[in-house]
């Protein structure tokens, strides 16, 4: 949705029959709608005009305006909520990090994997992090959901350089259809709809800080332990905020980190980044000499992810909500999220791009570059996270809406996105969100194979919803053109 906003944005705001017009993007007064709005204008501010979250943000909030925060996929009682600036941090974390790049972004591919019927999969990290729905002894459909075989999954894992797989639910097939096939598997279980105890947790860190290739991470759905794990690593490395790391995992993979996830997560972050800072300033004297270590080790001898718990049922209570037998016999949290998900996708239609549209971010030859290579010898982050601004404090989650932060204006070095950006308004309308288009436009849609028939792996480099390889967020060239507003409507 992201991908295909900004493809449409950029190509009317460089529209020269647009502009000494002014463009409108509205939406009707659905709340939820609303706020999914405000985010695609904020993020795309970030992208391409170069605006900090923080500046994006108080634009959206500049007339006292207040958006619906973001939950889970739980089925139950919200504990834990995002906001819209939640998001533009983690839009804004993923361009530092390279992880957000449309010019190495093959929509095609992204909107064919993440179907369920073709794998159901999708990059978090490019080159280091894949989630997906967990395998099956045989490919079928159950309940209304394809499942898949191991085999189904092996020609695009090799052509991409994942080399371990970690599996976090119960063993529904023979790890050794993997090893056999020259790939690491490890089994790491802990209950659906859980958290991961501390050594789980250690074991995780140590197997993708040591692997030579990209790691694939499953659990039965591939969204709450394995985003759980995967954010984990994220403070770690990189760290980002719990919040930061739950955001862009669910713009990646939506639907990722679930029910006390969320609050186990956020409990996690201090503990995590001191275990990170540890790490890299040990990292730093091993590539000084003044270490000398042959493998990669997780563990922290004087420090331990010890963070308390929040959560607010006891063990008695956890016992009882996840029963150990339901993961093989009963229909868990993973089996109702597929199945939504499966129904979701059925429901989802999202217009294609014209050929024109898809021209503004064509994808390269270049191959994926990988973010983190654990080769036993060295460590490197394509970017310091200590360079990169902290959380000072903790944010607390309500369902009511930060505050404008006041931050003044920066310099713009395109000065009709800036100043169309900065005449944004909040006023009324009763549709969709929807750029308009003019008359005319031709779209096409492609039709992919399903991966069970697939018999060699595509040319395309792997992509998430926002993935990239390289460093930060293209310049976005606009032609010197007269003023155009862009305003946002709402009601």
């Amino acid at each position: 949705m992201f991908y295909h906003f900004c493809c449409k944005l950029t190509k009317k705001l460089k529209s020269c029959t647009l502009a000494k017009k002014k463009i409108v993007f509205y939406t009707c007064g659905d709340q939820k709608k609303q706020a999914n709005a405000a985010y695609l204008i904020g993020s795309y501010a970030v992208m391409h005009l170069q605006k900090t979250p923080e500046e994006a943000y108080s634009l959206l909030v500049s007339r006292n305006s207040t958006y619906l925060p973001f939950r889970d996929a739980s089925f139950g009682t919200c504990m834990y909520n995002l906001n819209i600036l939640d998001c533009l941090c983690a839009v804004y974390k993923a361009l530092q990090f390279g992880w957000l790049d449309f010019s190495q972004f093959d929509v095609e591919e992204y909107e064919h994997y993440e179907r369920a019927e073709n794998g159901d999969f999708n990059w978090i990290i490019p080159g280091k992090f894949l989630a997906f729905s967990g395998p099956h002894p045989k490919s079928k459909m159950e309940n209304g959901y394809p499942l898949h075989a191991p085999e189904a999954y092996f020609p695009y894992f090799t052509k991409h350089n994942i080399t371990t797989i970690v599996r976090l639910n119960k063993k529904m097939y023979d790890a050794k259809r993997f090893t056999d096939m020259g790939f690491e598997h490890h089994d790491l279980f802990f209950v659906d709809g859980s958290t991961p105890n501390d050594s789980i947790v250690r074991k995780f860190l140590n197997i993708c800080e040591n692997a030579d290739g990209a790691i694939a991470v499953h659990c039965k759905a591939g969204l709450g332990r394995t985003g759980t794990l995967i954010g984990c690593y994220m403070m770690k490395h990189y760290r980002l905020t719990a919040a930061e790391a739950i955001a862009w995992m669910r713009i990646c993979r939506p639907g990722s980190v679930i029910g006390p996830q969320q609050n186990f997560v956020e409990d996690k972050q201090s503990s995590l980044w001191s275990e990170g800072d540890v790490f890299r300033e040990k990292m730093n004297e091993q590539e000084n000499g003044k270490l000398a270590v042959t493998r990669i080790l997780s563990g922290v001898d004087d420090i331990t992810i010890n963070g308390s718990n929040k959560n607010k049922m006891s063990k008695k209570e956890e016992a009882e909500l996840y029963n150990d037998d339901e993961e093989m016999n009963g229909i868990t949290q993973g089996d109702k999220l597929r199945a939504l998900k499966s129904k979701r996708q059925a429901r989802a239609s999202t217009g294609s791009l014209s050929q024109e549209e898809k021209n503004i971010h064509s994808r390269s030859s270049q191959s994926l570059r990988i973010l983190l290579q654990s080769s036993g010898q060295s460590y490197k982050a394509v970017v310091n996270p200590s360079h990169l601004p902290d959380a000072s404090e903790k944010r607390k989650r309500t369902r009511t809406s930060l505050p404008a932060n006041s931050v003044g204006g920066s310099s713009l070095c395109h000065s009709r996105l800036a100043r169309s950006l900065d005449s944004m308004q909040v006023v009324a309308s009763d549709r969709e969100p929807v750029c308009r288009e003019p008359s005319g436009c031709r779209r096409d849609t492609v039709n992919l194979p399903n991966i069970n028939m697939l018999q060699a792996p595509r040319k395309a480099s792997p992509s998430t919803f926002s993935l990239g390889s390289t460093s930060l967020s293209p310049t976005l060239r606009v032609p010197h053109t007269p003023r155009v507003c862009l305003t946002l409507h709402f009601i």
